[in-house]
């Protein structure tokens, strides 16, 4: 073979493995025989001039351009009219219905949030990309698009064609750029809009972007009859497309697939801020046409926003403990994500100093469902802007601070009162020891009244200790001692994550109650054989041999097998089983298990639970309203069982 036929020959390879990776997420060759192949194309090329027009080396950037040109759109972009209930949109389908008599069959969309581009072809080939602008006149961004490997450099169809899409950033690819970079990416739409923008092509390359397309804004010589005929052709031609969720029909189904998403939505590897509804028929679009600023035949639900900007008022240090000391922002009060927030972690001073924030500045907030809400970047930086400085002692014992990895840390471990507090709150947890009517008010009185600080004291509380504390009568006094009673009967994964060991959680703890059959086998567990274990890496193998070596939690663990306190250690336990060294992911409501319960139990069939679906994924356990997950397993071809298969192999696998 010649080397003109050789290049188009990986040319061509090359293409299909970026289709089936980047467009079908279905990979069918490993990350080094790819690497090889195109190490190879770039070679050739580098050795001959020869670059074909559809190359994927034309995706690594080409040089910097030096101002972006204006470019008049050929069919005008709108805007989407907007919603926040459903009884807009019903007064939105009452508008429409008064001025054309159309059948009610609506697609439901993810509404993306990035950046909207428009990438055109001419017989076949790409030409050019040019941002939304005012959806007249847009910015043309073809070097920058080029790169993007979801974006097609040849398709089938010939004619003229102008495709719409959203350029997005995935949340994992977000994630893993923050980790290397100096100053962190504020948010998944700045870093996609900003990647765009940029002027060197090969900058845009290094953000992986993604475009999602969406709408055939112009196709010459062919009608495209509807919205599922549109996302047919886009997929036919190589876009990547996101599948319509649902077509629905009245604005019962639009509320159930709203809330069903609403529910689901935080297990996305992208960014959506709401909903978007399409009459699906282009007759009856070409009926209701436009207004100034909208198409009458589509609205978009958003979402409550995950994310706002907000002053910045004050940072104060709160120990943890384990004795690291964990910056949190005070701001000034803020609806987001149906709460008012008025507190965010800002993680450590070492973030403070990535994200540049500092007090009176503007800042973006992040929650997303229950969790905790975050400063995740600078918005605007103020003129009576202070910096935030470390502190050198304790924030509760005044202890000098050490630095730890990126960490402060008080060492002052059994003479810190919020440490203690907080090491005997984490003990008494449903998930560690389960001692009911411990609360953290009643724990500070025994700590103050009679200077109970090592978990092992509780169990040798007294009535007459009880009796002094306020709040604290016969029946509560009962009910605690029964508690405590009853808590000495400990499963071995709750007792080692009751232990409050640095880094270990209680997925791992669970990995180490597998791995190690009895209290001394951990003790003696040596670095090489932790660091063997899966999930476990140096950092955590290290918090367990330090823990070990500590005279004190020796003793404490010691006296509390003393005074009564019994370790069940699991036995005859099943590691040849059907669950074993798979990696499963659970989604949707089981009639029969908690979320928590049924990890514990496949944990305990050596299995390992993950919580986002990937190529990796064994098995996906799907329940009620199971969403996004089951999708992308059902397309990257993973196993999938309900909840009844479910019972079956856990009968069968004891």
């Amino acid at each position: 073979m010649d080397i003109k036929a050789r290049i188009q020959e990986l040319v061509d390879l090359i293409n299909k493995y970026n289709y089936e990776y980047y467009i079908l997420d279905k990979p069918t060759i490993s990350d080094v025989e790819y690497d090889k192949l195109l190490d190879e194309l770039f070679d050739l090329e580098k050795q001959t001039g020869i670059v074909l027009e559809n190359s994927p080396t034309h995706k690594v950037g080409s040089e910097p351009i030096s101002k972006f040109k204006k470019v008049r759109h050929k069919n005008r972009l709108y805007s989407l009219e907007k919603s926040q209930s459903v009884e807009e949109i019903k007064d939105w389908i009452a508008r429409n219905q008064k001025l054309a008599n159309f059948t009610p069959e609506y697609t439901c969309e993810y509404k993306f949030d990035g950046l909207t581009i428009v990438v055109s072809y001419n017989n076949g080939k790409y030409v050019q990309a040019v941002t939304r602008g005012n959806g007249i006149v847009g910015e043309d961004v073809t070097e920058q698009v080029r790169t993007f490997k979801s974006v097609p450099l040849t398709i089938d169809f010939k004619g003229y064609l102008e495709v719409q899409g959203e350029a997005i950033i995935r949340l994992s690819v977000l994630d893993k750029l923050n980790r290397d970079l100096q100053i962190p990416l504020k948010n998944a739409r700045n870093a996609a809009a900003g990647a765009v923008r940029n002027l060197d092509p090969k900058v845009t390359a290094s953000r992986n972007l993604d475009l999602m397309a969406y709408n055939v804004n112009y196709i010459e010589g062919k009608k495209l009859n509807s919205q599922l005929e549109q996302n047919k052709f886009l997929k036919d031609n190589g876009f990547k497309v996101a599948d319509i969720l649902a077509l629905v029909h009245n604005t019962d189904e639009m509320q159930s697939i709203i809330d069903k998403v609403n529910k689901t939505k935080s297990s996305l590897d992208f960014l959506i801020d709401g909903l978007v509804f399409k009459l699906n028929d282009e007759r009856y679009r070409d009926e209701l046409g436009y207004t100034d600023r909208f198409p009458r035949w589509a609205i978009a639900y958003k979402f409550e926003a995950e994310e706002i900007s907000t002053v910045l008022n004050d940072v104060v240090w709160q120990v943890g403990r384990t004795g690291k000391i964990t910056p949190i922002a005070i701001l000034e009060p803020v609806e987001l994500a149906g709460a008012t927030v008025s507190r965010a972690t800002l993680n450590n001073y070492n973030d403070i100093v990535k994200k540049e924030v500092s007090i009176n500045s503007r800042v973006f907030v992040r929650r997303s469902n229950e969790v905790i809400p975050e400063v995740i970047g600078l918005a605007e930086k103020a003129e009576n802007s202070i910096k935030i400085l470390p502190p050198t002692n304790c924030p509760s014992c005044n202890y000098p601070l050490v630095d730890i990895g990126a960490n402060l840390f008080c060492l002052n471990h059994n003479g810190c009162y919020e440490q203690i507090i907080d090491r005997l709150t984490h003990f008494v947890a449903r998930d560690a020891m389960n001692i009911d009517g411990l609360s953290v008010q009643t724990l500070k009185q025994l700590y103050e009244i009679h200077h109970i600080a090592y978990p092992y004291q509780l169990y040798a509380i007294t009535r007459e200790q009880l009796e002094v504390l306020e709040g604290f009568k016969e029946k509560k006094i009962n009910n605690l001692l029964s508690s405590i009673e009853r808590s000495k009967q400990v499963e071995w994964a709750n007792f080692i994550y009751a232990l409050g060991i640095l880094n270990i959680g209680k997925k791992t703890a669970f990995i180490l109650s597998k791995k190690y059959a009895n209290l001394q086998d951990l003790k003696n567990a040596k670095i090489e054989d932790l660091t063997s274990i899966s999930d476990i890496g140096e950092v955590v193998a290290s918090s367990i041999i330090e823990y070990f070596l500590d005279k004190d939690n020796l003793e404490n663990i010691d006296k509390m097998l003393e005074l009564g306190v019994n370790i069940k250690f699991p036995t005859n336990i099943n590691t040849t089983n059907y669950f074993s060294n798979k990696k499963i992911v659970l989604t949707g409501a089981l009639e029969n298990f908690g979320r928590s319960e049924l990890t514990k139990i496949l944990l305990n069939y050596g299995a390992d639970v993950t919580t986002s679906v990937s190529k990796n994924t064994d098995l996906v356990i799907a329940g009620k309203d199971a969403g996004s997950k089951l999708d992308k397993a059902q397309n990257l071809g993973i196993e999938v069982i309900d909840e009844k298969k479910l019972l079956e192999l856990l009968q069968n696998n004891k």
